[in-house]
């Protein structure tokens, strides 16, 4: 503690449990990147597919890739058959509940264990959900606090959702890849981080930087 101010493990999952149990001064982590895309009712169709494309297969080994894809249900028959298509033309597995493999019977079954994966793979698990505080509260029960997105055209599902998902970045309408500090124009990312204290998300040089205040008087006494 009194060479080392903060510790930024960079490595694997094992590697960062570690250090975050067993250091004596701050760390800054994130241990998985299980994000969400959830096509809400209100959705347009073909920014749902593009999103939902995009955010998983843009690249398979990053911590802003999704790995749970979230459907309304009042537009799963609709959205899933296409974008199950586009998925398969990338070699993308898909892992469904019980009513996503009731539209997409190929697929393979979805297990309590694939909501709290973080793949880094081709693979993709997908459910069906009755409405948006579901799929919120599958979000804030299964996922890892790092990114997730709503594709919506309501303003009202979509505030609900950027205040009530705890997630260090959540979004509207656009790809979980755009998690990123370069993106966020803080400069080199060192990082992204899930907890909340000393800083949250994508890590630059400001979220290393402490405040130092300086006071310049000429006398003042506190009265």
């Amino acid at each position: 503690p009194d060479l080392i101010d903060v510790i930024i493990p960079r490595g694997g999952k094992s590697l960062v449990a570690r250090i975050s149990a067993e250091a004596r001064v701050p760390v800054i982590k994130h241990l998985d990147g299980i994000c969400h895309v959830y096509i809400d009712r209100a959705a347009d169709t073909q920014k749902a597919l593009d999103i939902a494309f995009n955010a998983k297969t843009s690249r398979y080994g990053t911590c802003n890739t999704m790995e749970t894809l979230l459907v309304h249900e009042s537009r799963a028959a609709e959205i899933l058959p296409p974008l199950a298509e586009k998925y398969a033309g990338k070699g993308v597995e898909l892992r469904g509940c019980a009513r996503t493999k009731a539209i997409l019977p190929g697929i393979q079954t979805a297990t309590n264990e694939d909501w709290g994966t973080e793949y880094l793979a081709p693979i993709l698990a997908v459910k069906v959900v009755d409405s948006l505080a579901e799929a919120i509260a599958h979000i804030n029960t299964h996922g890892s606090h790092h990114t997730d997105s709503i594709v919506t055209e309501s303003y009202t599902d979509a505030q609900t959702f950027l205040r009530t998902v705890d997630s260090a970045s959540v979004m509207v309408n656009a790809s979980t890849r755009f998690a990123d500090g370069f993106e966020y124009g803080l400069g080199a990312e060192i990082g992204i981080s899930t907890d909340k204290i000393h800083v949250r998300g994508p890590v630059g040089l400001h979220g290393l930087t402490s405040q130092k205040w300086v006071v310049l008087g000429n006398g003042q006494v506190r009265g």
